[in-house]
Parts: structure tokens; sequence; C-alpha cells
């Protein structure tokens, strides 16, 4: 049997639209997954997703739209409707490949479908209690820094990203950029510092994930003009910010999983200034693609070495590593392999 007829489900999570309108990153790689696998000819791939997901398999749903977009829905209820809804159709399946977190591996001992689960990271030490309960499932992390000791990973397979509304420009803008989830964890705070250190303007960027945090030490910065917050954006109001970009800042204080933002902001030949913690220093090449520092005043010096960067090289490595045809040829390898130790390849 043609390994790519095997019948594929993909588990997203519903607090977004697959892909999403602006943020989402656990659904955003969800999407580039299905796509990619349509686009390399599997034949059986069906997307769970909210209702008004939009993709090029099947879709199928429950929920009708996600619950950050329509908080009159409680969170937990709608992700336990979805991911039962699924797993009451596992038969159907050859491979559940579950990109929405711990609570599905709890299922395990009810389905015969083998499951295989990104981890997109671990939001709390607690969740380590499922995933060490489940250590014969099939795991893959997204970076080789983001792993527990204790899991038996199949592989790292590093995120795709769609490079198709990522445009390439060879000439740099003139402001220092930041975006993500403004939150304490990404640094937001730092990128201000460093801006008002270098004397340059900043644009932030994202959605508000710590509406205190944002108040008290974002806010009171914000002035439009040289310190401007524009919201959340969509992969077109992206492209549009990453071409004014001279570099994106990206202090995170905590360990990167995988960091979509480095990858996209290369993508569009930006370099990166990043705090060297967790997978930064897997995404960015050191001194070629961006500056891996350790603070604030080191990355007030690397906005000063910018212009020794080659911004081709930049989008070079993002389509070597981490385009959605490169993620999709690793997950496949992964397929083969549980296929072959379930016996059905």
């Amino acid at each position: 049997m043609d390994i790519k007829s095997k019948r594929i489900a993909v588990l997203a999570p519903v607090a977004w639209r697959t892909p999403p309108r602006a943020y989402g990153a656990w659904e955003t790689v969800a999407s580039n997954i299905t796509e990619g696998l349509v686009a390399r000819g599997w034949k059986n791939v069906t997307l769970f997703a909210t209702k008004e997901s939009v993709t090029g398999a099947k879709l199928e749903g429950w929920i009708e739209r996600g619950y950050e977009e329509d908080k009159t829905q409680i969170p937990l209820v709608s992700t336990c409707l979805h991911i039962s809804k699924v797993m009451e159709r596992a038969d159907e399946f050859d491979l559940i490949h579950n990109n929405f977190d711990y609570i599905p591996l709890t299922y395990l001992p009810f389905i015969k479908a083998p499951m295989l689960t990104t981890i997109h990271g671990f939001s709390d030490p607690d969740i380590l209690r499922i995933y060490h309960e489940h250590k014969d499932a099939y795991y893959v992390s997204i970076s080789d820094s983001d792993r527990d000791p204790g899991l038996p990973y199949l592989a790292t397979v590093y995120n795709g990203i769609d490079l198709s509304n990522l445009t390439f420009r060879e000439t740099p803008g003139d402001k220092l950029v930041h975006y993500g989830r403004i939150h304490n964890d990404k640094g937001t705070h730092l990128a201000i510092e460093v801006a008002k250190k270098c004397g340059m303007d900043l644009i932030i960027a994202g959605i508000i994930q710590e509406q205190g945090y944002f108040d008290n030490l974002i806010k009171p910065h914000i002035n439009n003009s040289s310190i401007q917050y524009i919201g959340p954006v969509n992969p077109v109001q992206r492209d549009a910010l990453l071409k004014e970009s001279y570099a994106v800042i990206h202090l995170n204080l905590i360990p990167e999983r995988f960091g979509l933002v480095m990858a996209e902001s290369n993508a569009a030949g930006v370099p990166v200034i990043a705090m060297d913690l967790g997978s930064c220093r897997e995404v960015i090449a050191d001194k070629q693609t961006g500056f891996l520092v350790n603070g604030v005043d080191e990355a007030v010096e690397a906005v000063g070495k910018i212009g020794q960067i080659d911004r081709k090289k930049c989008r070079q490595r993002v389509e070597k590593n981490f385009s959605i045809d490169k993620m999709v040829e690793g997950y496949e390898k992964v397929y083969e392999e549980i296929f072959r130790r379930e016996g059905k390849y």
C-alpha cells in the first residue's frame, strides 16, 4: 500500500481558526502540516479544527468559532467536545497527528489508532504527569532544546512556515520591530529599552496576553511616534511590518520552544536579535542571520552590527531548514517509522 494513501487525521486546537487570522501558533503549524501533506500528494488527510477553518484537506469540526474569538464559550468545554468527537472516530484513521497538547493522550487506552503528538511546549511542569503516564506513545519535539529527558522522542521536526506570504527584501527598513505575544516571557519591555538606548523607533505588534503587564510596563511608553503598538497582525500586515524592519528584537526571558517569529523574520530577510535561551541558537545562526545575546546591553551593541548580516543568507537558511516542505518531509519519515512499528508498512 502506498504510504500516501494512509488515512491521516490532523488534530488542531480550537482557540482560533485554522489557519489563524492573526495570532495562533499551534493552529498555524497544524495548518502548515495539513496543507503540506496535501501538496506532497497525501490522498486521505482530514483536518479537525473549527468549522470555519480553511483547508485543502477534508475539514471536520464541531466548534463554530475559536473560543478566543467567541468569548461566550468556556474554553475547556469546547476543548473537551472537540477532542472527544475526534476520538469517537479514531478507528477511521491509520494515524492521528495530535497538535493539541496533552488532553488527547488521556484517550490512548480507549482507541486503536496510533497517535503522534507534536509537543509544542510544556505550559506547566505538572502536565508532565500525563506525558509520563504514556511513555509508550509517539512524540516529536519542535527543537532539540525543548525536550523532557523522560520521554522517548522519535525525532525533532522543526516547524515549517509558509514562505509564499513572506516577501524577501534586500533593502532594510529603518525601525526596530517586536511582534508576537505581549507577555513578560517574550520580553516586550526589553525591546522598548533597547529601542530607547539605540535612539531608534520601535513598532510592537501582537495580542495582549497579559493585560496587567501591558498596562504597567508597555502602555506608559507608547507615544504613537517613536514607540508604537499596532495590535495583532495578519499575514499581509506582518509582511508590511517586516518591510519596515531594520531588525526584529526577540529578547525572550524563558527558554524559547521554537520561535516562529524568528523564522518568519529571517524569511523576509530581517536579522533577529534574540536572547540566547532555548531554541534560539537552533533557529538563529549567530552572527550570520542575527545575534544571540544575554541582555539589553548586548542587544544594543548587536543593533550596531546589523549591517554585517547578509539578508540573503537569512532567507536561504529558512528555505533550507524551516519551510513547510522540509517540515512535512520530516513528518513523513516519522509516520513511516510509526507504521513500521505498528506493522502497517
